[in-house]
């Protein structure tokens, strides 16, 4: 459901084979559920994290996502094809290579998470396949916009189990907030495959609700989003710096909705990567700055 980037570095990226493999997997959309995981893991640590944890908790970030999306591409192929948003997408790189890559990253974040404690360790294969899940949703429900906020989810809480080897209640709230923050951000951008999405029987709320009811249930997993946000600071016994960001946080998604109003792809766009970027490299800060100042 997420939308094709229209950045100016994609031209660059185009001209060599790992420019396209990033390009394939949306590398820079990182930026989007890493700090969140960061954000958790610097509160479970009550400041900086040892290097090897910060080192491993990357690790797995980086090769889950990388799964996911090489994941996702392989068993869209033909749909991608098929749609004229995303239809260069096979041309990037060849099928074989996804699947190598997709061996080889999966196989990474499994033994970087077993190289961190015991529990992430028998979580691994369970995280792997709820990340994989998403791709698959869209097929038969459509809640397909709340799986893939609940694949980005579970990074906050797999952070914390990180430093701490236990799950406690902050990072559940945290993670309910990432899901709605997901799923909010997620339907705006499903709105510009309405029409292929209904012709080809594409299961989304968006050809369930229909545009508008879309736009005013992200409205309202954003709200919702924000209170979570403001829960894990309250639980997490965050201070003032933090509480004061989400006043920004709650502008910059007031921002990102007036944007998709327009229903253009330049807007939602904005809306997308300018917003959630912002979003999330605020509460990273804001973290930051309370458990580290």
């Amino acid at each position: 459901m997420i939308s094709e980037d229209r950045h100016p570095q994609i031209q660059t990226l185009q001209s060599n084979a790992l420019g396209r493999f990033f390009q394939l997997i949306r590398f820079w959309h990182t930026i989007f559920a890493l700090p969140f995981a960061l954000g958790a893991l610097v509160v479970a640590a009550n400041g900086l994290p040892s290097a090897r944890t910060l080192i491993l908790v990357l690790a797995c970030m980086l090769s889950a996502r990388t799964a996911a999306m090489l994941f996702n591409r392989a068993v869209d192929w033909s749909l991608d094809q098929r749609n004229p948003r995303t239809a260069s997408r096979h041309s990037l790189l060849p099928r074989s290579v996804v699947v190598a890559c997709l061996i080889a990253s999966s196989l990474v974040f499994l033994l970087a998470a077993a190289a961190i404690n015991r529990l992430t360790f028998l979580l691994s294969p369970v995280a792997l396949a709820v990340v994989f899940f998403y791709s698959v949703t869209k097929r038969f429900t459509a809640g397909t916009h709340f799986f893939l906020g609940l694949a980005l989810a579970i990074s906050p809480i797999g952070a914390w189990i990180a430093q701490r080897g236990i799950i406690e209640p902050p990072p559940l709230f945290l993670a309910l907030g990432v899901i709605c923050w997901v799923a909010g951000f997620d339907l705006i951008y499903a709105t510009q495959d309405f029409e292929f999405d209904r012709r080809e029987g594409i299961h989304s709320l968006v050809v369930t609700l229909g545009i508008p009811a879309s736009l005013r249930l992200a409205q309202l997993l954003h709200v919702t989003m924000l209170g979570m946000l403001i829960a894990f600071g309250l639980i997490a016994k965050l201070g003032p710096i933090y509480f004061s960001a989400m006043i920004v946080v709650a502008g910059a998604l007031i921002y990102e909705h007036r944007s998709a109003r327009a229903l253009d792809v330049v807007g939602i766009n904005r809306a997308f990567f300018q917003s959630n970027a912002f979003v999330s490299a605020i509460f990273l800060v804001a973290v930051c700055l309370d458990r580290l100042a």
